[in-house]
């Protein structure tokens, strides 16, 4: 015990809160690109929806962002039903490690593209509205990391579906 005090004291665990710093790091982004992935999706899908049905640019707002929770929350209960949990007991997981994150991103992603001139009025064929999407998603993007490394550092988030992945 007292080599484990000294080997603190002399300042090697300060390489190993590094690594770990790195490491929470890493999954924060790959737990990040995991919602990423289900918002863009979901963002992508309620905007052709959304036009082709000649919705207002409230409607527009309102599928896009609840399909990127359908989305997000599916792609986090799919591996979890794949190792044998019941969608009853997925879908909770699934609300408790994605809600926070594809929140963050889906209000950061939705202020962009009404604060960005002509981009919420803009056709499916107009390269604004995808050059605004991607912009708004990588934005999005990076201020949900921060998010998602703050939860999975407390045992939350997508922390709480990382026991489940073999």
């Amino acid at each position: 015990m007292a080599v484990d005090m000294q080997h603190e004291q002399s300042g090697h665990r300060h390489g190993t809160s590094a690594h770990a710093d790195q490491s929470l790091n890493r999954i924060a982004v790959s737990a990040t690109l995991h919602c990423l992935t289900g918002c863009a999706i979901g963002e992508i899908l309620g905007m052709v929806f959304s036009t082709w049905w000649g919705w207002s640019d409230t409607g527009n707002i309102a599928l896009s962002v609840a399909l990127a929770f359908v989305f997000g929350y599916s792609f986090t209960m799919l591996p979890l039903v794949r190792v044998g949990l019941g969608p009853r007991q997925a879908l909770p997981l699934a609300f408790a490690s994605d809600t926070l994150s594809i929140g963050t991103m889906e209000l950061i992603d939705s202020l962009i593209i009404v604060v960005l001139p002509g981009a919420i009025s803009a056709g499916l064929g107009d390269p604004l509205v995808w050059g605004s999407l991607a912009f708004a998603l990588f934005v999005a993007f990076w201020v949900a990391v921060p998010v998602n490394r703050w939860l999975i550092a407390r045992g939350k988030g997508h922390a709480v579906v990382h026991a489940y992945h073999g």
